[in-house]
């Protein structure tokens, strides 16, 4: 075979192939002084044949696009990745490695995450046609985050034809099962991007590999830390609030699928690069609020807690009762309360410490909390528990009566359930006082 031969050759390999991976083959083998260029087009073939064609879609590296008219591709990869050196808003990006698993475990409710890290989890979050889910409903936006070296890599997979959808997750399906990933990332992932992806790799019969691996969504973390200090938990409000990152560019997401359906009506790819845009925002932002979170828990587990909000503090409380540890949560409950919660948050919390308190038969702790309430409130629940206080345990029918009346004049014309509960109770405690006072010695 001569020169021209092998070139021709060569093409044909190489449109099998990225063009920066034979470009780069080259530069190596052309480097080597000792070959001449027969031996160097030879060696070139011979690599190209051992490598296995490479996958439909394009891979666009950064600062590459589409034109106008779009990608003759049935889907595309872009990849972009960020030195851990850079920070996102306040947050370094090695931060995220140096989270504790016990951390991570409290944050997901997953003990098996105790024993992982997030250098093995990978962050995902889809673009849709639509938010109903179901068959009808299609992932045209894939993003991945994922540590990579020392990178924070964000890689997007585009549907540029409907029809191909099948070539773009066997694609990713390779991608995923190379990665190992340990574990998942997510922001309402268990409930929409999950099931979704799961539904469109069983209809074009491949398994997700992400299935059954340990899967925090933070979406319910993030509500308990920050529902009672910001207006949303969205995920650009956390990151303009929290962050102090300024998505101003940024596209609503009511507008998304519009934008992708006009795409593939006119090709005009300047109508769907916001949605790459945004899609790797929520990917950086939910990394963000992530590491944000699970810094301020990790520093509340060893009781560095001086410039924690209050409502941050009733948040690490809520986060540990859902994850099992009551008795820790009630110290943090505490802990919000005596930070001065805000109105009316600040009554809940009371009730239901109350109503713990109660449950754990510590009366005093209780009926402290009920006689503060009614400081603040005339709240009918406090003078029914009240009133059954002092009935029932400290067997005290007279003091009962006079919260049970206080409730029932409150309850008239406001609350029927009430008012029926009072009623029944004044006239059984009017019996008790009368026959208590028939007992007493007259003293006339």
């Amino acid at each position: 075979m001569d020169i021209d031969d092998l070139r021709e050759s060569l093409r044909k390999k190489a449109r099998g192939q990225s063009p920066d991976k034979v470009k780069a083959i080259w530069q190596e083998l052309n480097s080597r002084q000792n070959l001449t260029t027969r031996e160097k087009l030879e060696k070139l073939l011979e690599i190209s044949r051992k490598q296995k064609k490479e996958p439909e879609g394009k891979t666009i590296l950064p600062g590459e696009r589409p034109g106008r008219g779009g990608s003759s591709q049935p889907f595309l990869i872009l990849e972009n990745s960020y030195h851990l050196g850079a920070r996102y808003g306040q947050i370094p990006l090695s931060l995220g490695l140096n989270i504790p698993g016990q951390v991570l475990a409290v944050l997901a409710r997953d003990r098996e995450f105790e024993s992982l890290s997030l250098s093995g989890a990978v962050f995902i979050d889809l673009e849709t046609t639509g938010l109903a889910g179901g068959t009808g409903t299609v992932p045209f936006l894939v993003g991945l985050g994922f540590f990579e070296n020392d990178n924070l890599k964000i890689v997007q997979y585009f549907l540029n034809d409907l029809a191909a959808e099948g070539r773009m997750l066997e694609d990713l399906r390779q991608l995923l099962e190379e990665k190992k990933f340990t574990s998942v990332v997510s922001y309402n992932g268990k409930g929409f991007d999950l099931p979704l992806l799961e539904t469109r790799f069983t209809l074009n019969r491949m398994r997700l590999v992400l299935t059954g691996l340990p899967h925090l969504d933070f979406l319910y973390t993030a509500r308990h830390l920050w529902k009672h200090r910001y207006e949303s938990c969205r995920l650009y409000e956390l990151a303009l609030n929290h962050l102090g990152v300024d998505r101003a560019e940024d596209i609503p997401s009511e507008e998304i699928p519009w934008r992708y359906f006009q795409y593939l009506r006119t090709g005009d790819f300047s109508l769907v690069e916001p949605i790459f845009y945004h899609n790797q925002e929520d990917l950086m932002s939910l990394y963000g609020v992530v590491v944000a979170g699970s810094l301020l828990v990790a520093r509340t587990l060893e009781q560095d807690e001086v410039d924690i909000e209050a409502t941050e503090l009733l948040g690490v409380g809520k986060i540990l009762e859902r994850a099992g540890q009551v008795e820790r949560s009630i110290a943090y409950y505490e802990k919000a309360l005596d930070k001065n919660l805000p109105e009316p948050v600040s009554a809940r919390v009371r009730k239901n410490l109350a109503q713990y308190f109660k449950r754990q038969k510590k009366w005093e702790k209780s009926i402290e909390l009920w006689q503060n309430l009614l400081e603040n409130s005339e709240d009918l629940e406090c003078f029914r528990e009240l009133a059954i206080y002092y009935e029932h345990h400290r067997k005290d029918p007279e003091e009962a009566l006079k919260y049970a009346l206080d409730g029932l004049a409150l309850s008239r014309g406001r609350d029927l359930k009430y008012e029926r509960d009072f009623e029944k109770r004044v006239e059984r405690l009017n019996n008790k006082v009368s026959r208590l006072k028939s007992t007493r010695p007259d003293r006339s």
